[in-house]
């Protein structure tokens, strides 16, 4: 029996949100957000989990960046306008529809549309967490206090390590060889 806000590959959904061209030269350590991302991606393919990627109003902000997308591969892209990832029905739904309790976040901007969805997470009952390391906001003052609000009211601050390894639950796990070369 493991505690309910450890991490479980087969109860949790990685949801990527918004690492859009626009905001290249714009997001505070957007290199370390990208990067902390595609390992987090990485390691939910290998653990099977699945994932949600959302790009707000692409046709303004252009399209996922291409670091991203490389290792994404072929996948489902979900278009939205609302902040809030789950103000928007498509996106409400494919989170409702993968039936886990758990919502990974990573991406941008912390301080509008990371916490809308994580707020709108927790009132459609799932256990929002944040990999603080994968998510980031234009001034860096932004993105510290909206950790401080969401921490405030019960949604997981995490790094992609600790969250990794709370997925992989196990060095015997058959891909924890693959994962720890990830994260070194």
């Amino acid at each position: 029996m493991r505690h309910e806000k450890l991490l479980a590959a087969d109860k949790c959904v990685l949801l990527v949100v918004d690492i859009q061209e626009a905001f290249e030269g714009h997001i505070n350590e957007l290199d370390r957000i990208i990067e902390r991302s595609k390992i987090m991606i990485q390691v939910a393919r290998l653990l099977k989990v699945p994932m949600v990627i959302t790009e707000q109003y692409p046709k303004g902000l252009g399209r996922t960046l291409g670091p991203i997308r490389e290792v994404l591969g072929d996948c489902h892209y979900y278009d939205k306008v609302t902040f809030s990832c789950c103000q928007d029905d498509s996106i409400q739904k494919a989170l409702q529809n993968a039936n886990r309790p758990q919502v990974l976040i990573v991406g941008i901007e912390t301080h509008v549309c990371i916490m809308q969805t994580a707020y709108d997470l927790l009132a459609m009952h799932f256990l929002p967490y944040l990999a603080v390391d994968a998510v980031g906001s234009r001034r860096e003052s932004d993105c510290q206090v909206a950790l401080q609000r969401l921490q405030q009211d019960s949604v997981v601050l995490t790094t992609t390590e600790a969250a990794i390894f709370e997925l992989t639950g196990s060095a015997k796990h058959p891909a924890f060889k693959k994962i720890s070369k990830l994260v070194k």
